[in-house]
């Protein structure tokens, strides 16, 4: 589990003589059970070309029909990104030639999307306060091409080969402003809409199946011009860390390009991670002309005030108000509130079991620490957690209250990822109590005392270090139950 700290500043941040400028078009697949325009399964997986049908195969004759849970996703993720919904938007179609896209062209939108003018909060720069607003400048519906496969066959070397069950797969396109400064903040923003469309559920956002995936546009600037330099987009990083190696290696690339006397054009670049580095895809020059018009298949898309409205009456909380509140209900750290957002289903747990507790504070420490450590162990994630959360504040409770101690708590928490038993269960069956009454401490303590009649005059004469191991003896024969403070203060009056 991993906090959002922004990676560590890269070399070009050194250069003071350039400011990068980056923009990202962020592909977003969303998570219905049918394509965009068919009713074939968007299942991840399946044998090759065995979910497809007329309409995303591009057949004469097939005719789409929109998929409505799409549109309500899209609209969702816009909302959530405060951006404009369109009343009425329009699908055209993006003409190209490539073999995974069968019909010859993908319905998208162009001129008309489906929202517009959002933003997106990340957290500001390393020793800044606050938050930095990254604009959107629109997200738009589409349908997704198929797969060409140039490897893992025997035959690769001569032939490549085309999966279509991925073609028609509807997603969105997230298209930000020029606002991004470094690659340390086009991760964090990246970090930040992955974490927003998980929390929606409109994606499971599986880089490594596709299912949020980067370009990125970036070019340099003279620092405290206004004017944008060339811009170079990067295709296709489906990692974030591939994102951030991408940036920093192209801004010292283009760095280098101008104070070498040279000058940057337009072009598309890829990026091999292998090496690290960028090659040109294509200059501006040779790039498609995608000639777009509007699809005549599919008539305007109408998103009613009413819908409109429902969608957003559906929204959950959203990760960054829910880590306000609770660094603002719960009085937890900001850096508790990341670590405890980093999935819906931590957060979904963290709300169960700290919600109603005393000691908020004391349930996050046991989900981050001993939970955590379990799970990991068990290599489990958290939508099946080992502990239920209401045991889990119900163990807090029983250490605050003084019924059993620190020590107490990690042995009977063992025993609740073991059998699933409640702490109070487990404490009335075991006998398990933390011994608390001073009658009873000073009886144990007498013992000690006059078990260890060295120690004590050594205690007596100066070297109080000695306490340690009386109290250590004490906790010995109480068998771990007895409340540790108490013993040392009582003892503490005892020696005196």
């Amino acid at each position: 589990m991993k906090s959002m700290a922004v990676p560590t500043p890269s070399r070009t941040e050194s250069r003071p003589t350039y400011e990068p400028v980056i923009g990202l078009e962020v592909h977003v697949q969303l998570n219905t059970r049918s394509k965009a325009f068919c009713a074939c399964s968007t299942r991840f997986g399946a044998p090759p070309n065995s979910q497809t049908c007329p309409v995303c195969l591009g057949l004469p004759g097939a005719m789409p029909v929109l998929n409505r849970e799409a549109v309500a996703k899209a609209v969702a993720a816009g909302l959530a990104l405060g951006c404009q919904i369109a009343p009425r938007s329009i699908f055209a179609r993006k003409n190209y030639f490539y073999p995974d896209l069968p019909k010859g062209y993908q319905i998208s939108q162009y001129d008309r999307p489906l929202a517009e003018a959002g933003g997106l909060d990340i957290p500001a720069a390393e020793g800044a306060e606050g938050f930095k607003r990254i604009g959107i400048t629109r997200v738009h519906l589409e349908e997704d091409a198929g797969k060409s496969m140039h490897d893992g066959h025997a035959d690769s070397e001569s032939y490549s080969y085309v999966d279509l069950n991925r073609s028609g797969v509807p997603l969105i396109e997230i298209v930000s402003e020029p606002d991004l400064r470094s690659p340390q903040e086009a991760y964090a923003y990246l970090i930040r809409l992955k974490e927003l469309m998980l929390f929606l559920d409109v994606s499971d956002c599986n880089m490594e199946e596709g299912s949020l995936r980067c370009d990125a546009n970036v070019s340099i600037r003279p620092r405290g011009t206004i004017a944008f330099g060339a811009k170079i987009e990067i295709k296709n990083l489906n990692s974030f860390r591939y994102l951030q190696q991408a940036l920093e290696h192209e801004i010292e690339r283009q760095a280098e390009v101008l104070d070498g006397g040279g000058r940057l054009s337009q072009e598309t670049r890829l990026f091999d991670p292998h090496s690290g580095k960028t090659s040109v895809m294509r200059s501006k020059e040779q790039a498609h002309d995608y000639r777009y018009f509007p699809e005549p298949d599919l008539p305007p898309l109408e998103v009613s005030p009413a819908w409109r409205e429902e969608i957003a009456a559906r929204l959950p909380e959203l990760p960054e108000a829910k880590r306000r509140r609770w660094q603002r209900d719960w009085k937890l750290p900001a850096y508790d509130t990341e670590v405890l957002t980093a999935s819906p289903a931590l957060a979904a747990y963290t709300e169960a079991a700290a919600g109603g507790a005393a000691n908020p504070k004391g349930v996050a420490n046991w989900i981050m620490g001993d939970l955590t450590a379990q799970m990991k162990a068990r290599g489990e994630d958290w939508s099946r957690p080992p502990v239920q959360p209401a045991h889990l504040s119900e163990l807090v409770e029983l250490v605050d209250a003084g019924t059993i101690s620190g020590k107490m708590a990690k042995q009977i928490f063992e025993t609740m990822v073991t059998n699933g038993q409640s702490p109070r269960e487990i404490v009335a069956k075991s006998g398990a109590r933390q011994i608390s009454d001073p009658t009873a401490i000073d009886a144990i303590l007498e013992q000690v005392l006059a078990a260890n009649p060295q120690q004590v005059e050594q205690y007596r004469s100066g070297k109080t270090a000695v306490l340690g191991y009386l109290v250590g003896q004490a906790m010995k024969a109480s068998r771990g139950q007895a409340n540790p403070a108490l013993v040392q203060e009582r003892l503490k009056q005892k020696l005196a």
